[in-house]
């Protein structure tokens, strides 16, 4: 592996059928390996794996109240998901949108004109975990302080 690595990242579901239909039908995830307690997903080349463990899937989620510069938002501290290219950001947006999934934030450009300017929605797996898609208008941004 040469150049970006990508990450791995395990978390809970209730229901792996239900786990498969929206990871590979609605996000577009390729399925790797799998057993009757968990399934493997390329999510954009990253390894993301579906523990079946209900109890802990079912767990509230706390949100952290941010962007007091803006109108603010409680953001859930659990989430994960992918930075994109702007084009590519949002055509997920409308494809989403298509498949009917509800966005808990978004589509929403955060921090105007600063570095770091990005567009981001936020929404729900059918187990609860949060997932965050964002792009950066100008992905050089990525890592700079706010001006």
């Amino acid at each position: 592996m040469t150049g970006s690595k990508p990450f791995h990242l395990a978390f809970p579901v209730a229901d792996l059928e239900e786990t498969r239909q929206f990871y590979c039908g609605v996000i577009g995830c390729q399925e790797g390996r799998s057993t009757d307690l968990w399934v493997d997903f390329n999510l954009y080349g990253n390894s993301v794996s579906a523990y079946l463990q209900p109890q802990e899937a079912t767990r509230d989620i706390p949100s952290n109240h941010v962007d007091r510069d803006q109108t603010p938002l409680n953001i859930p501290v659990r989430h994960f998901g992918i930075i994109l290219e702007w084009e590519e950001w949002e055509s997920l947006v409308e494809r989403l949108k298509e498949k009917g999934i509800e966005f808990t934030i978004g589509p929403r450009v955060r921090f105007v004109g600063k570095n770091g300017e990005q567009g981001t929605i936020y929404f729900h797996d059918p187990c609860g975990n949060v997932l965050e898609f964002k792009a950066f208008k100008n992905p050089e941004q990525m890592f700079k302080p706010f001006t």
